[in-house]
C-alpha cells in the first residue's frame, strides 16, 4: 500500500514512485519524437492554474492516437508507475499534477472531430479538442456546443472534471451532456460505455461513472457529446444592484417564476473593479448580473422583460442590453477573464479559488456571510458565480511567501465549503475535488459513500496507477 499523499497546502509532503529507467527508455523507443524528459516540457506539464506545488513528472508522452495512450499505459502498468492524463492544464485543484511521480500522457494532439450527427443532434470528438476548436468547427452546421466553464478546456479535461459553467442554468453540465466514451482503461484495454441513443436501460451506466472521474479510473480517447440548435436569437443585458443580496433574489425569482435564462452571471463589486481596469471596460462599480436570453426573437424579448422588472423589484438600476454580437462576446470575454483580472490587479500574487454549489433558495444566505467573512480577512478577493444554478466562486489573492495569509485563505475556503455542505449544497459545483477538496468530500459524502468510491478504484485500478492521490487516498 502507498504511503498517502498530504493534501495540506501549507506543507504539502508528496511520496514519489520511483520510475524505473527501463520505463523511460521503453517509453522513448516506441514514441521518439513524441516522448520527452526535457524539464521546460516535463515543468510545464506539472502544473496547473491552481496554487498547489508538486514535482513534475518524469516524462511526457504526447499522444497522437488511442494505440499511443494504450501503448503508453501499458507500459507504465508493467512497471507500476503512475499516469496522468492532461489536455489543456487550465484545472484548478490540483487534478494533473504528479503527485506520485509517473508519466504524464498529453492528448493535445488528439483533437480531430470524429463525426458529427446533426440529424441526432450528437458529435464525437477526440480528447484533446477545446470547447472553441469544436463550436468554430460546427459553427457553419447550425448547431453548437454549450458547455462553457470560462477557460478554453479541453473536451476531455471537461469531460473528467464534470464541468459546467456559464450556460449549466440552461443546458445543463457536462453530466447530462456526455452520451458515451471511449476509455482506455488501467490495463491498456480500450473499452466502450455507451451510444447514441437518447436513452439506454442496458446495465451499469459506465458513461456517468466515468464522467467527474478526474482520470482516476480512465483515460478519455473519443467522447460523443450533445449539439444544440443555434438559437435564433441572442440578447444580453447588463444590471447593476445597490447589493449583492438584491442580485441574488432577483435570481431566485427569475429562476422560481420558470424564466428560461440562458446565463445569469452575478460579479461583486471587487469583480467589476479588477475587470474594469483588465479589459479597459467603464462598467459601473456595484454587484452586477450579467443575463443572456435564448430563443425566438419574440421570446427574447419577453425573458428581457420581465426579468427586467423583477431586477426594478430589487433597486436593479442601469439595465443595459448588448444585442450585436461583439457587444455580447466582449462583456462575457470580459466575465471569462474575471481570474486573470484579479491576478493582474496584486502583481506576483497567487489565487486559491474555490467553488460550492448551493440549492438556490439559500445562496444569498451562504454568499453573505462568505462575503462578510472574506472582507474581515483583509485578504483581496473576487467573487463570481453562475448562481443560476447555485454556483459560486471565490479567489482569494495571497502573496506565495505569506504563510499567514496562505493560512488565512485555506481558512476562508474551510468555513465557506463547509458553510455550502451545511446548506444542503456540495464542496465543489465544477472544479472537482483533485487533491484540495479531499477533506471535504468525505464531509459531504460521508464514509461510507467514500469508501465505495475506493472500491470501484481498487477494482477498476488495482495498481493505483490512474492519477493516484486524487479525489481520495486508498489509505
Amino acid at each position: 500500500m502507498n504511503a498517502p499523499v498530504a493534501t495540506s497546502l501549507l506543507h504539502p509532503e508528496f511520496v514519489q514512485r520511483p520510475v524505473p529507467e527501463a520505463l523511460v527508455q521503453a517509453l522513448a523507443t516506441r514514441f521518439g519524437s513524441q516522448c520527452s524528459t526535457a524539464l521546460a516540457v516535463r515543468e510545464q506539464h506539472g502544473r496547473d492554474e491552481g496554487a498547489i506545488a508538486a514535482p513534475p513528472p518524469s516524462a511526457v508522452v504526447f499522444a497522437e492516437s488511442t494505440q499511443d495512450v494504450q501503448d503508453a499505459v501499458r507500459l507504465c502498468a508493467q512497471h507500476g508507475v503512475p499516469v496522468i492524463a492532461y489536455g489543456a492544464g487550465s484545472s484548478l485543484e490540483g487534478h494533473l499534477l504528479a503527485v506520485e511521480g509517473g508519466i504524464s500522457i498529453d492528448v493535445s494532439r488528439m483533437n480531430r472531430i470524429l463525426s458529427v450527427n446533426t440529424e441526432d443532434l450528437t458529435v464525437t470528438v477526440q480528447p484533446g479538442i477545446t470547447r472553441k476548436q469544436l463550436n468554430d468547427a460546427i459553427k457553419d452546421t447550425g448547431f453548437f456546443f454549450p458547455i462553457d466553464p470560462g477557460a478554453d478546456a479541453s473536451i476531455g479535461g471537461m469531460t473528467s472534471t464534470r464541468a459546467s459553467g456559464t450556460n449549466a442554468v440552461r443546458y445543463g453540465t457536462m453530466r447530462e451532456n456526455v452520451l458515451s466514451l471511449e476509455v482506455v482503461t488501467a490495463n491498456g484495454e480500450v473499452i466502450r460505455t455507451g451510444n447514441r441513443a437518447k436513452k439506454s436501460a442496458a446495465g451499469y451506466d459506465l458513461t456517468r461513472l466515468m464522467v467527474g472521474s478526474e482520470g482516476t479510473l480512465g483515460i478519455f480517447t473519443e467522447i460523443t457529446v450533445r449539439l444544440y440548435p443555434l438559437p435564433e436569437a441572442v440578447s444580453a443585458a447588463v444590471c447593476s444592484f445597490p447589493s449583492i443580496e438584491a442580485a441574488v433574489h432577483t435570481v431566485i425569482q427569475t429562476i422560481q417564476v420558470g424564466v428560461p435564462i440562458a446565463r445569469v452571471e452575478l460579479i461583486d463589486v471587487n469583480s467589476v473593479r479588477m475587470v474594469n481596469a483588465y479589459s479597459k471596460l467603464s462598467l459601473r462599480e456595484e454587484p452586477m448580473l450579467l443575463m443572456e436570453f435564448h430563443g425566438s426573437p419574440t421570446g427574447v424579448k419577453e425573458q428581457a422583460e420581465m426579468v427586467q422588472e423583477i431586477a426594478g423589484e430589487f433597486g436593479g438600476n442601469a439595465f443595459e442590453w448588448a444585442e450585436r454580437p461583439e457587444d455580447r462576446t466582449r462583456l462575457f470575454t470580459a466575465r471569462h477573464n474575471a481570474y486573470f483580472a484579479a491576478v493582474s490587479s496584486r502583481p506576483g500574487c497567487r489565487c486559491i479559488t474555490t467553488d460550492a454549489c448551493v440549492p438556490i433558495s439559500r445562496l444569498a444566505d451562504a454568499l453573505l456571510d462568505c462575503v462578510t467573512e472574506a472582507d474581515a480577512s483583509g485578504i483581496p478577493y473576487f467573487l463570481v458565480g453562475h448562481v443560476g444554478d447555485g454556483n459560486f466562486h471565490f479567489g482569494y489573492l495571497i502573496n506565495p511567501d505569506s504563510e499567514d495569509e496562505r493560512t488565512r485563505a485555506e481558512q476562508l475556503n474551510q468555513q465557506l465549503v463547509q458553510r455550502a455542505i451545511a446548506l444542503g449544497g456540495t464542496c465543489t459545483g465544477e472544479h472537482g475535488v483533485g487533491i484540495h477538496k479531499q477533506g471535504f468530500l468525505r464531509e459531504e459524502a460521508g464514509d461510507g459513500a467514500v469508501q465505495m468510491m475506493r472500491a470501484i478504484k481498487q477494482a477498476l485500478d488495482p495498481q493505483n496507477i490512474l492519477n493516484p492521490g486524487k479525489i481520495f487516498t486508498l489509505q
